[in-house]
């Protein structure tokens, strides 16, 4: 979907790339512009929704010097560029969208603008999460998960094959539940979350559950969702995670990246559908291990001062030198690779 997204002065970010792949873990230190990545990409479908503004009707008043973000995007719509203008680094009010002189569907705004306005930013909030939903709330998952039990509910409705799969892998990763359900409220305006213990009588809501286990829960119901957005941000995604678990997240999150071919007679399967592109951020060396294999998918932020920058690891070219003698998550944290807080000089 997304190709690069190019910033000009734009908080941190003042004049540098990235490239994006259709699954992207994005790692630095803090204020390095990884949050503002995915704020650009929310402001970029909230603009999309509006009527788009001729070339010519920037304000009169625009510095020379105004932020900008500038998206390109991946076949069928690389013919197309879109363009943020802000008038501070907080407001970010212009789009414009150019035709490009090669690729394809630069007359075909309307269905990138479909694909835009389908991206969603998750960054999960356990005291939301384990609230009770209200029923009416089942749309689609909200960016903190607090209507986690209603969109689960639908799911169960209206997907049970889904359900079945989502709740067989939740049971497979934390062996020490037996089950899990959705229950209308005694309310009856509201769903909740129960989970029986293993070896344990009853049920005990969310309230009750550990923040990873919420968190892990919400993962993969975006993994396991039949419709999918079109882009999904997830901020912090080893948060609460105990680093054993993370392969388990990040295969789930692959799932939507690089989805499987349709299987035959398996009604619940979602696979076959059309791929989501996937942008994660964290602070996990043992996380960033996984992408050993893979260093195209990830991208180091890096600030020295004020500024910062993106680069992605695989254009290192000592980096299989690197490798032969640490680990990936090792040398990040060492420092070698960049994308590591600046010590104060003595």
């Amino acid at each position: 979907m997304i190709a690069s997204v190019a910033f000009r002065n734009f908080k941190a970010l003042r004049s540098t790339q990235i490239a994006l792949s259709p699954f992207t873990l994005i790692i630095g230190p803090n204020g390095s512009g990884k949050t503002s990545l995915i704020q650009a990409g929310m402001r970029l479908r909230t603009l999309a929704r509006l009527p788009l503004r001729e070339p010519a009707s920037a304000p009169a008043d625009l510095r020379d010097d105004a932020p900008e973000i500038i998206f390109r995007f991946d076949p069928p719509h690389s013919g197309l560029e879109a363009i943020l203008t802000c008038s501070t680094d907080n407001v970010c009010d212009l789009l414009e969208v150019r035709p490009l002189l090669t690729g394809e569907g630069a007359d075909d705004w309307a269905g990138l603008r479909e694909r835009l306005l389908g991206m969603r930013s998750y960054l999960f909030d356990h005291a939301a999460m384990s609230a009770p939903a209200a029923a009416t709330d089942h749309g689609e998952l909200a960016g903190d998960g607090h209507n986690l039990a209603a969109v689960l509910a639908r799911r169960a409705a209206e997907h049970p094959a889904a359900w079945t799969a989502l709740r067989g892998e939740f049971l497979r990763i934390f062996t020490e539940y037996e089950d899990i359900e959705t229950a209308d409220n005694d309310d009856g305006h509201t769903v909740l979350l129960r989970f029986r213990v293993r070896d344990e009588p009853g049920w005990i809501t969310a309230e009750d559950v550990s923040q990873g286990t919420l968190y892990a829960l919400g993962i993969l119901t975006l993994a396991w969702n039949p419709e999918p957005p079109s882009l999904v941000c997830v901020e912090e995604l080893d948060r609460g995670i105990h680093p054993r678990l993370l392969r388990e997240l990040r295969d789930a999150l692959y799932q939507l990246s690089y989805p499987p071919p349709p299987v035959a007679g398996d009604a619940g399967s979602v696979a076959g559908r059309s791929p989501t592109q996937v942008i994660a951020t964290t602070h996990s060396p043992y996380l960033l291990d996984l992408f050993r294999e893979h260093p195209e998918e990830v991208v180091i932020a890096e600030k020295h001062g004020r500024a910062a920058h993106f680069f992605r690891l695989s254009d290192r070219t000592d980096l299989a030198e690197l490798l032969t003698g640490a680990s990936l998550g090792d040398l990040w944290y060492s420092g070698i690779l960049g994308g590591v807080p600046e010590e104060r000089e003595s």
